[in-house]
This record gives C-alpha cells, structure tokens and sequence, in this order.
C-alpha cells in the first residue's frame, strides 16, 4: 500500500456524492472498482474547476494525494476526469476473432 502522501490515481464508479452543508463547500465522494471503494474528497476550489464532472460523472478518474488519519483513507483530489464514456465500451461485444 503506498505510504501517507503519495500521490496515486483511482478510478471507479461513484455510488455516492455528499455535500453536507458543515463542510464548507466541501464534496465527498465515494467511488468503486472491481478491488473495493475508496473515498475521496473534493476541496471548494477544485470543485469549481471539475464541477461537471463532480456532478454528473457516472465513473471517475482521480489522481491525487493518500491522507490516512485514524485509520480512514482517503484520496485528497489535485485532478478530476469523467470516464464514463469507457462504461459503454462494457457493453459492446468483441470482435470475433478473424481467421485468415
């Protein structure tokens, strides 16, 4: 597992997006893979930069910096990119296989 700080890229599909009213502008987002969930959290200034992605994005990319506090991980996002494009490509079949 990378150490407190390292900086590492996730992905996964967000089953859950918080934004409590405490938090000062402050997201919280919950993604998932095949390997489990991770948390991440957006700070107000990067919310304003990747807001449509944030919103709207059915699968995510994150790269950003490990915080690990009490046992809690979590990702502090530095870059946000939709991906979700990538879920129809789960849906298509392969290509058969040609022989020659």
């Amino acid at each position: 597992m990378p150490p407190n700080g390292a900086r590492i890229c996730v992905a996964g599909i967000v089953i859950l997006r918080q934004r409590p009213g405490t938090a000062k502008g402050v997201i919280f987002l919950t993604l998932e893979d095949e390997t489990g969930v991770i948390n991440v959290i957006v700070w107000r200034k990067l919310y304003d930069r990747y807001r449509r992605a944030v919103i709207a994005g059915r699968m995510l990319r994150v790269t950003g910096r490990i915080q690990r506090e009490g046992g809690v991980c979590h990702v502090i996002s530095e870059h946000i990119e939709d991906v979700s494009a990538m879920l129809d490509h789960l849906l298509t079949p392969p290509a058969p296989a040609r022989e020659d």
